[in-house]
């Protein structure tokens, strides 16, 4: 059967737009890429704010700010120019201000100490990009360099050991003999992250929470709390008050948060932790064993991940949570001098794996 002229048209009609618009789409050439959108840090915040009182830019001696492809980075050295050199990296969700009674002991040994703020968190830049262990990294790579830094000693605690891990193993050369593992995240699977946790770092929730009626119930509830905690314990009260802070006030902290435990070091780092890099390193693996955020069965998983030439240290602080530079700062001060020292009875002791 002959197809009619009126059949041929109609078909024609059904078929040709289709195919001139997947043609079109196939053909196009791409925008270029727009640039990395970036939020502010803390340094936004106004001169009334209590984050200027709990945790100034000056907080420590020796800062700076440097800019990156990712954004503006603070960071502090503090001790003696010609001192070993060692670099302390904090955790998911509190910035530098962690190590406030950890890295004053050390400096007082001789040791020339970095801090910095990751990106999203304190008074470094928040970009708009997937916060995976190589953002991280290259964050630490990048600012080492900027200080002509040509290795240092490691030293991360939470998710800041799980950056540790991997940046040993992406840059060895980097690394000098220690690496320092304190309540170390990287191996946790999905189960020990809360319901709660991961229904908050969902995309939906994120984009709920930035708009400008959410985040100004953030700021009125930050606002009623710190008012409520005046009386509490200063410490960790203002630990606690400068995360507050951040969450309601700063709209890239929140998204710092949620891509970190979706995309972020938190998991997946087993193959880093067994990388060769740690040959011949000295590990510090220190952990509580109350604690409940990261389970101590990871620091036993890690020992045996690591190399069988690399030099391990398991240390349990008996009764301990999480938070040990907090709760424990003089026991972990004193087990970071211990893996700087490197040459004590305590590391000779240390043992490789068989």
């Amino acid at each position: 059967m002959v197809a009619s002229p009126y059949q041929c048209l109609t078909l024609s009609l059904l078929i040709l737009p289709p195919l001139l618009l997947t043609t079109y789409f196939m053909a196009i050439f791409p925008s270029p890429p727009p640039p990395v959108f970036v939020h502010p840090s803390l340094a936004s915040m106004p001169l009334q704010s209590k984050s200027w009182l709990i945790y100034p830019e000056d907080f420590y001696s020796g800062g700076g700010y440097v800019m990156f492809p990712n954004g503006k980075v603070r960071y502090w050295l503090l001790g003696p120019e010609n001192g070993k050199k060692v670099v302390l990296i904090h955790g998911l969700s509190i910035p530098a201000i962690i190590w406030k009674d950890v890295a004053p002991t050390l400096v007082a040994r001789g040791y020339r100490v970095l801090l910095y703020d990751l990106y999203g968190r304190g008074y470094s830049d928040a970009p708009t990009t997937p916060y995976t262990a190589s953002l991280y990294t290259t964050q630490l790579a990048f600012l080492m360099q900027y200080l002509k830094w040509d290795k240092a000693n490691i030293v991360g605690v939470s998710m800041g050991g799980a950056i540790a891990a991997s940046f040993t193993a992406q840059f060895p050369h980097l690394v000098d003999e220690g690496v320092g593992l304190i309540a170390c995240a990287g191996l946790m699977d999905s189960s020990d992250i809360s319901r709660t946790a991961k229904f908050m770092s969902s995309p939906l929730v994120q984009t709920l929470a930035a708009t400008k009626p959410v985040q100004a119930y953030l700021q009125r509830l930050t606002n009623q709390t710190a008012t409520q905690n005046s009386v509490e314990d200063k410490s960790n009260s203002s630990i606690l008050e400068i995360v507050r802070l951040q969450s309601a006030h700063l709209p890239g902290y929140n998204n710092a948060l949620s891509s970190s435990l979706r995309d972020g070091p938190i998991r997946g780092q087993r193959a880093a932790f067994q990388s060769p890099s740690f040959e011949g390193k000295r590990v510090l693996i220190l952990h509580g064993t109350k604690d409940t955020t990261v389970p101590p069965k990871y620091a036993l998983e890690i020992a045996t991940l690591l190399p069988p030439k690399a030099v391990r240290k398991q240390v349990m602080i008996e009764g301990a949570g999480h938070d040990l530079g907090i709760s424990h700062a003089k026991d972990v001060a004193s087990a970071i001098l211990d893996l700087l020292a490197g040459g004590g009875p305590s590391w000779k002791e240390a043992k490789t794996a068989s």
